[in-house]
């Protein structure tokens, strides 16, 4: 009987430590989630529509990435055809989600198509985009991907830099400028502009460097995201005549926290 005791209370130890063991397994192989999200800071068009047939993202520590190498994941081949303009004030617009193994990924890829356009002042005009481009449009993210966790990844499209005029041939080129960050560690800054009116430019100052802008929509509210923790200088540039600019020194970011500065009233000149 004591023998038989033992023999049990053997096997029920073995079997406890067996699912701890399971347990522990399946909690290292889970994959994580990313999510890629696109936003922009807007520039003076009517519209901005760019072509991206694809997003890809590499598995590999390293810049120097051969456009062939195997590391290389799709996270979306979808088309679709974008207004970046539609994306200002913290509108964003997701490019794609997948789950990806643990690990560091080092670059994304956007491969743009040839349907891009820009609409300035009423009239269309072909958005030239390098054939370079549209092989493949590589960002460096170096994004730490855990099982279980969810990174998500913005990408800040700066349609303003991006677009350059051959003189005044009425001729356009695409030259992406775009910033990636973690969204989770970031924060953003809020308000409204009075008079609603002055249809104001709003800009995130560090140091020299501007780092995001909008234009405050017809209500005079205005939201600057994707900023990393620090102190900025908010600049706000009334588009119209007869209001006066205004700088807000010391606005401080929260990681995952939303400064509001309130309501900023712009005098009259």
């Amino acid at each position: 009987m004591y023998s038989r005791l033992v023999i049990t209370l053997f096997t029920i130890l073995l079997l406890l430590t067996s699912c701890d063991i399971a347990n522990d397994t399946d909690s290292n192989d889970g994959n994580g989630t990313l999510r890629v999200f696109l936003t922009d800071a807007p520039a003076d068009y009517d519209a901005v529509w760019i072509d991206i047939q694809a997003v890809r993202i590499h598995l590999n520590d390293n810049d120097d990435i051969d456009e062939d190498d195997d590391g290389w994941i799709t996270i979306n081949q979808d088309p679709m055809r974008v207004n970046l303009l539609d994306l200002t004030n913290g509108e964003l617009k997701v490019l794609g989600e997948t789950e990806l193994e643990d690990g560091t990924y080092s670059q994304i890829r956007l491969i743009l198509g040839s349907d891009n356009e820009i609409v300035k002042d009423g009239v269309s005009h072909t958005l030239d985009t390098p054939s370079a481009q549209q092989s493949g449009l590589k960002l460096n993210i170096h994004a730490e991907i855990e099982g279980g966790e969810v990174y998500t990844l913005l990408l800040d499209f700066d349609a303003s830099r991006s677009i350059v005029e051959a003189g005044n041939s009425g001729k356009f080129i695409l030259k992406p400028v775009i910033r990636t960050v973690a969204l989770a560690t970031t924060g953003a800054i809020e308000g409204t502009i009075e008079p609603e009116e002055s249809l104001s430019w709003v800009y995130a100052i560090a140091g020299q460097d501007t780092l995001a802008g909008t234009k405050a929509n017809t209500n005079g509210d205005f939201r600057l995201i994707g900023l990393l923790p620090g102190s900025y200088t908010v600049a706000i540039d009334p588009s119209e005549g007869g209001f006066q600019k205004k700088e807000l020194f010391d606005v401080e970011v929260m990681p995952s926290d939303t400064t509001n500065v309130g309501i900023v009233f712009l005098g009259g000149e």
